[in-house]
């Protein structure tokens, strides 16, 4: 399996600074780009696509914290992390918040469907204005727990940087990886719940 963390030139470990990888990943990308060698032969071209994508593809998978630790997870244990449907601690009042908000927002565009009359119409936009305000409050709290965890993941970096080498025996008990696994589900969530709040407050809009 190849390492992502490498190609970049990247530190293997939980937390990446965004800046500094998307500055690698520029630097990186532009000496392989194959816009950049039209004159060279048709395989080292094929070559240097290969190389670009890879890169590419590497950058994408570090950048979001959600991906990353799901990539991590595999690099360090050898398989991917498996499919659980177990709520994640600390995450059951959102679960709950955003189901609830979710169907009462259905309920309200359901009716909004059915209104024809010019004034009821009105009175279901300036409501709908409220149900947008209430998604967007609870993207906040969202937000809020996403950052926190980015926070949990930085504390992580040091455990990483000094446990034993790759290939050691020693390596997989020194590291956090049952609480990497549950922050990889919460961070899971959080990107299901941005989808399907977005959704919703798109379907206000019209």
């Amino acid at each position: 399996m190849s390492d992502d963390f490498a190609l970049l030139d990247e530190p293997r470990r939980p937390w990446v600074d965004p800046e500094q990888l998307r500055s690698k990943f520029l630097r990186l990308s532009t000496v392989v780009h194959p816009d950049h060698f039209h004159a060279v032969a048709d395989e080292e071209k094929r070559a240097l696509t290969q190389q670009f994508a890879d890169l590419n593809a590497a950058y994408n998978r570090l950048r979001e914290p959600r991906e990353r630790l799901r990539y991590l997870l595999e690099l360090e244990l050898g398989a991917k992390p498996k499919d659980v449907q177990r709520i994640p601690p600390g995450t059951m009042d959102l679960f709950l918040a955003v189901g609830q908000l979710c169907r009462d927002t259905d309920t309200f565009l359901a009716g909004k469907a059915k209104a024809t009359s010019p004034m009821l119409k009105v009175s279901l936009f300036e409501q709908g204005l409220e149900w947008t305000d209430k998604l967007n409050a609870l993207q906040r709290k969202i937000n809020a727990k996403r950052e926190t965890l980015d926070e949990e993941l930085k504390t992580f970096n040091a455990t990483w940087e000094s446990a034993p080498a790759v290939g050691s025996p020693a390596r997989i008990p020194a590291l956090p990886l049952e609480r990497l696994e549950q922050v990889y589900r919460v961070f899971s969530y959080i990107a299901r719940w941005t989808e399907q709040i977005q959704e919703r407050v798109v379907q206000l809009s019209f």
